[in-house]
């Protein structure tokens, strides 16, 4: 049993503070009430709470630019498992695009001015938290590989606000997923904005280039704090998409907790994706095609570079040789890694082919 008071007592958060006492208190009874975490899951999810509350508040010492306005963002959505990765870290071999790196969503405090010894520590202690990632959950690199100086995911920028899909990856978790479907996301982009501009105080980037899932159906939230923010979203059948996710959300959370009801991870999983694509539909209909882009994921892997040539033209964002150069690189690279074959099926989640065509409007 995770206590609510457990946290605020021990980092002295106000707790009067609105927009963390909603989120924690759905969060932290979920929790105690349907995830059924084993004991170790249960100390590693308090050592992540702990982390993520703690950032918070240095993010909250250190934000003092109320009127900032960060660079602009370039925006990667879709449902997970549909390419975003590959998309992502290719659009990443351009300089001028700059994202939050996996250490210094760990670590960024306090702010480091320039490299050295103090960056390099932090960079090891990440490495410690990703060495015991992979012994807590083992060969989950081989369907997502972290590195402690890789661009990632802003699901890690969203747990500042408490307001995060990576809670549910890890524990089941139905009722605060179901607030994430239903709650004023713009609380964790705000938290998202903050940390942006801290990190702006290092340096400032041409764009930011940012990547998460759960943008999908969060348009006009992301607009409301970044008005000027160009999407690319990347579809894929999502009878392949749906079960991967499922398949991955299973190898996390089988390290936290007793037991794990696939059929049930399989419909929460649809539901909610499903919920968050028709939000898309509705909110993505008022931009424009310099605002909002949609790619298709066959189209990435027959002939990336292409793509990207298509992308940077639609949003009138100049490429240069030696950007086309690291990507084709980039490709390479990845066509000579071996993975792990991933393995799974809509049956092993209690999922039909037709069920979720039908759900997510793809035919």
């Amino acid at each position: 049993m995770i206590e609510k008071s457990k946290f605020i007592r021990e980092l002295e958060l106000v707790s009067t503070d609105k927009e963390f006492i909603e989120p924690y208190n759905v969060l932290i009874d979920s929790l105690n009430n349907e995830a059924n975490l084993g004991s170790i899951g249960q100390l590693a999810v308090e050592y992540q709470l702990k982390q993520h509350i703690n950032n918070r508040i240095l993010i909250d010492k250190a934000y003092s630019l109320k009127n900032h306005s960060v660079s602009k963002p370039l925006i990667v959505i879709g449902l997970p498992r549909s390419g975003t990765t590959f998309l992502f870290n290719l659009l990443s071999k351009d300089q001028d695009n700059r994202s939050p790196l996996f250490w210094e969503m760990m670590k960024p405090f306090p702010l480091l001015n320039k490299d050295g010894f103090r960056k390099k520590v932090r960079i090891l202690q990440s490495d410690l938290i990703l060495f015991f990632k992979e012994r807590f959950i083992p060969n989950l690199d081989n369907l997502h590989k972290i590195k402690s100086t890789s661009p990632e995911e802003c699901l890690l920028i969203k747990v500042f606000g408490l307001q995060s899909i990576l809670y549910f990856y890890m524990a089941n978790v139905p009722t605060y997923l179901n607030y994430l479907s239903n709650c004023d996301t713009r609380i964790s982009y705000s938290w998202h904005h903050k940390f942006l501009s801290i990190l702006e105080n290092q340096l400032k980037p041409r764009r930011w280039l940012l990547k998460d899932p759960s943008h999908l159906g969060n348009l006009k939230e992301i607009l409301s704090i970044y008005p000027d923010a160009c999407f690319i979203h990347i579809t894929r059948d999502p009878a392949e998409t749906i079960p991967s996710i499922c398949s991955l959300t299973a190898r996390v959370r089988k390290g936290f907790s007793k037991d794990l009801d696939t059929k049930r991870l399989g419909q929460e999983t649809l539901n909610f994706w499903a919920k968050s694509n028709d939000k898309n539909e509705a909110q993505r209909s008022d931009l424009s095609s310099n605002q909002y882009m949609q790619v298709q994921y066959d189209d990435l892997l027959d002939d990336p570079i292409n793509l990207i040539k298509d992308i940077y033209k639609n949003f009138s964002i100049s490429l240069d040789d030696r950007t086309l150069s690291l990507m084709n690189a980039h490709i390479e690279e990845g066509s000579s890694d071996a993975k792990a074959e991933h393995k799974y099926s809509l049956e092993d989640y209690g999922l039909e082919r037709a069920e979720v065509h039908n759900k997510l409007n793809y035919s």
